[in-house]
């Protein structure tokens, strides 16, 4: 018999789907490792550098101490009634642990939750907010999720009817919101990032673009913006902030508002602002502009990508529309609780006086620094080979060098009917072992090719990329040059 289900009778939607961070050239890695592991010798490099996914307690990031003592304390509660937790456990984190215990209904750590998150964790989270931005949030505007990833497909979910509703997305973009757009069966309005002025939002580029979609027939429904970026990793400034309120506010779009990578800031001279900051500074209230902000526990300095914590502020909208989030995220009915948990102090850590506070604030202090390190280092090899040009690293994870590949390269990709940053990317990790994204997987301004790299790898371990990148951009040129 024919078997029932075929790629060609699966919903087309999922085919159209793609999300290259975890794609083809990671696939390949795997393989390689494993290679490694049964045949030690057998490829001219010794390990596998993985340089494609902001996933920093893989390549060896430690997480913070308090954060984990208070997570260990709660999964098993019965150590709170123990004399020697003492002292194995700081005082703050035994006594973050009790009062977190005792919002949780039944103190069942174990047990669903409220669709929306705990309501403690949520109140907590919004104190958070409130300390952050100097206005005042609402535990009743939280949504706990698994990770921002959920949020972010929630809205879409919302937002999305049909193939006509368009939502405005930056280029270059995580392939998130590509696949998530197309999940759903909506389509990608594209807005093209400036790489001239270091990744530069034009609000005319936003402007020509809705006026674009809309002459088409498209209903745009929401602007997505990620900051700090994503894989481009600038910081808005205020100023351009504001405009873009102001562009929602006029053309009555939903602003999504990616802020995921708030704590990666490297520079003195920017700062991160959230959106919710910036449009409550303006004078817009809840009746003005529809805003969704998106927070995760995966990034920052607290790198907790498996825990899968995070969650969204919803402001803007009507009760009634405010009913159908709540009943899709009922849908799931909780997000886990450990995430939850862990949500709740990422927005509340230690406080100066506090037992943790200098062990806390070393670790965090020092995770940063490390990266703006990393960040500026892979920047200098970068912007050293030739035919490369590479931004600085404001802010986030991540590197998003590009490549004026020579001509003959461009043919030889052609040949293997793949694109030129895929082409380069497989020979990079066949030749070294570091693993890239080619940046045709987060769309890029036709022509340009591009690839992301994290700044994640330990300090120890980024001299080796940059000797063997260095080495095999060398032998690539020599090879394929015009």
């Amino acid at each position: 018999m024919a078997p029932s289900v075929t790629v060609d009778t699966i919903n087309p939607k999922v085919l159209k789907c793609e999300y290259a961070v975890r794609g083809a050239i990671v696939t390949h890695a795997q393989n390689l490792q494993q290679q490694l592991q049964t045949n030690p010798g057998s490829l001219p490099f010794d390990e596998i550098l993985y340089c494609n996914i902001g996933n920093p307690q893989s390549l060896g990031q430690q997480p913070i101490t308090f954060f984990r003592e208070v997570l260990s304390l709660l999964d098993h509660p019965p150590l709170l009634d123990r004399d020697d937790t003492h002292a194995l456990y700081s005082a703050d984190s035994i006594d973050r642990a009790f009062k977190i215990l005792d919002s949780i209904p039944g103190r069942a750590t174990g047990a669903y939750s409220h669709s929306q998150g705990i309501k403690g964790l949520r109140d907590q989270i919004a104190a958070g907010i409130t300390a952050r931005d100097g206005f005042s949030a609402n535990a009743d505007d939280i949504f706990l999720t698994d990770g921002a990833s959920p949020g972010v497909h929630m809205m879409m979910q919302l937002l999305i009817r049909s193939e006509k509703d368009g939502i405005l997305c930056p280029i270059p973009q995580y392939p998130l919101y590509s696949a998530s757009i197309a999940l759903h069966g909506g389509t990608l309005v594209p807005y093209y990032l400036d790489e001239a002025t270091g990744w530069g939002l034009e609000v005319s580029e936003l402007k020509k673009q809705l006026d674009d979609a809309r002459s088409k027939g498209m209903t745009v429904r929401a602007l997505v913006v990620i900051n700090p970026g994503n894989p481009t990793g600038q910081v808005l400034a205020e100023d351009n902030q504001k405009e873009i309120v102001e562009f929602c506010k006029n053309e009555g779009l939903v602003l999504l508002a990616d802020e995921v990578y708030q704590q990666n800031v490297y520079v003195d001279d920017k700062k991160f602002n959230s959106f919710k900051k910036i449009t409550r500074s303006m004078g817009y209230g809840e009746e003005d502009v529809a805003l969704v902000s998106f927070q995760s526990v995966s990034k920052g300095y607290y790198g907790e990508c498996g825990k899968r914590g995070g969650y969204m502020e919803v402001t803007g909208f009507t009760p009634d529309v405010r009913e159908q989030i709540y009943k899709v995220a009922s849908v799931n009915l909780c997000s886990n609780i450990p995430g939850q948990i862990l949500a709740s102090l990422v927005m509340n850590p230690p406080k100066d006086g506090d037992e943790s506070f200098e062990s806390y604030t070393a670790e965090k202090d020092g995770i940063l620094s490390s990266l703006a390190k990393r960040a500026k280092t892979l920047e200098a090899a970068l912007n050293s080979l030739e035919g490369v040009s590479c931004n600085k690293a404001e802010g986030a994870m991540y590197l998003f060098p590009r490549f004026d590949l020579p001509n003959k390269a461009i043919e030889a990709a052609r040949e293997e009917k793949i694109a030129p940053d895929l082409f380069y990317a497989q020979r990079l990790l066949y030749a070294t072992g570091i693993v890239v994204v080619p940046g045709s997987g987060f769309r890029q301004v036709p022509g340009t090719w591009h690839v992301r790299c994290t700044i994640l790898p330990q300090e120890d371990k980024i001299p080796a990329i940059v000797t063997r990148l260095t080495a095999f951009h060398e032998k690539f040129m020599a090879e394929f040059r015009d």
